[in-house]
């Protein structure tokens, strides 16, 4: 499955992936291949990212956006970056 992950300053990933971990508005989510079509807005929170080959977790903390999964194509387009 492919990730592009953007903020309006520019894209942070883009990449093949096992699973995304979403602060979503109703609550967290995960996204993992073969996911029904989905569009979600996304609250403050962390984003967790495990890629396909190496494995080891990306976290990015953000202060909102909107996700869209669609054929194991997921956008996520970042409001802002927030301080760890």
């Amino acid at each position: 499955m492919r990730l592009v992950v953007l903020t309006p300053e520019k894209e942070l990933f883009n990449g093949e992936i096992k699973l995304v971990r979403l602060p979503g508005s109703n609550g967290s989510f995960e996204i993992l291949n073969n996911h029904a079509p989905i569009i979600s807005s996304l609250e403050e929170g962390e984003v967790k990212i495990i890629p396909e080959k190496s494995g080891n977790e990306i976290h990015y903390k953000i202060s909102g956006g909107v996700v869209e999964c669609k054929q194991n194509n997921v956008i996520l387009l970042i409001e802002k970056l927030l301080a760890e």
